[in-house]
């Protein structure tokens, strides 16, 4: 049976829509650096045993990563999953889960990588944003995408409703992208490269609907 460890901080939207999905094998815990992060009450309510690492308690980022990768390990995870993980995890964490480390982004990457992505693409005037599923290396949401959706920017939109309409979309593709890799028909293979099966349902389409 896998295992699963999932990562969060805050309300938990991505970590209800996995733990809603049914996936395959067992969901082992749920770890938080906030013991206030709502996503917590979502785990426990679905039976999954949670854990508060709180990174204030630490004298340094190297000291909360070492503690955060023994207590995934403890968990013997086949997969590491980032559901608004709000911290910058150093290398040797993401080199110790290499390949089994996923995560998912509110903007098409390349474009819009780190925070506000949503004003950044306003800013920008881009007519078309999205969501994208990467495995996570070294650099900041630079890793091998899995999966994107895109979502129509409209010209009435702020933030908040840009925001929504992204996050349904994320609501969607990570449980399947989750599901592949729990599947075994998703892989970083040797050369950084995403591999994929096509056995079973096809992957999420990359819409690029223009706005009105």
């Amino acid at each position: 049976m896998t295992t699963t460890v999932i990562l969060i901080s805050g309300r938990g939207s991505n970590l209800l829509a996995l733990l809603e999905a049914r996936l395959p094998g067992r969901i082992a815990a749920v770890i938080s650096n906030r013991a206030e992060a709502g996503g917590l009450i979502h785990a426990r309510s679905h039976g999954v045993a949670t854990v508060v690492l709180d990174h204030r308690r630490y004298a340094s980022r190297e000291a909360y990563d070492a503690a955060l990768a023994e207590e995934v390990d403890s968990h013997r995870p086949d997969l590491v999953v980032l559901a608004g993980f709000m911290r910058i995890l150093g290398d040797p964490f993401v080199q110790r889960f290499s390949g089994r480390l996923l995560n998912i982004h509110p903007s098409l990457l390349p474009a819009f990588p780190g925070l506000n992505t949503h004003a950044q693409a306003l800013a920008a005037g881009v007519r078309i944003h999205g969501c994208t599923v990467h495995f996570v290396t070294p650099s900041l949401d630079a890793g091998p995408i899995v999966a994107q959706v895109a979502v129509p920017v409209h010209g009435d939109d702020d933030e908040a409703a840009l925001a929504a309409r992204v996050l349904a979309e994320e609501h969607r593709i990570y449980p399947q992208a989750v599901r592949w890799f729990l599947e075994g028909r998703l892989r970083l293979t040797p050369a950084g490269r995403v591999a994929l099966l096509h056995e079973g349902p096809p992957a999420p389409p990359l819409t690029a609907p223009v706005a009105a």
